[in-house]
């Protein structure tokens, strides 16, 4: 059984909501991420993405002037380092979210992505296949 703390990366890029959309951007691209989590008094309270850029700039507005308060998502969608995998992968379907932030009692430990998941999946399968492989071949196979 896989869980997400397994999985999850450790390293997440953050600021806080008084930062400009110019520094989110800024803060996204050194830390070659999509996605940065609002944090505010040490607690996650929101994600802001590249589309969440992109809209923002796309209605003309001034990246020096706006704060990441006003064009992050508010309803931040996480889940708990100990929830299996496919729980992680389902809440993001049901949810749309490309992005889960790991939290625990209220701490940010991480952030699981879609590509996290479907990197796992891949890794987990050719395990299978090996095992696979390795209980069925003959005694006195020679590859």
């Amino acid at each position: 059984m896989l869980l997400v703390r397994d999985i999850m990366t450790e390293w997440v890029a953050t600021a806080g909501p008084e930062r400009t959309v110019r520094e989110a951007a800024t803060i996204m691209v050194k830390g070659r991420t999509g996605s940065l989590v609002v944090v505010s008094g040490g607690r996650p309270v929101g994600i802001v993405t590249e589309g969440d850029v992109s809209r923002s700039l796309s209605t003309g507005a001034n990246p020096d002037k706006v704060s990441v308060r006003k064009i992050m998502s508010k309803r931040l969608i996480t889940v708990n380092p100990d929830r299996r995998v496919e729980e992680a992968a389902k809440l993001m379907t049901e949810k749309k979210v490309k992005k889960l932030p790991v939290v625990e009692s209220g701490n940010l430990l991480g952030i699981v992505t879609q590509t996290d998941i479907v990197a796992s999946s891949f890794e987990l399968v050719t395990s299978l296949k090996e095992m696979v492989r390795a209980r069925y071949r003959p005694p006195d196979f020679q590859p």
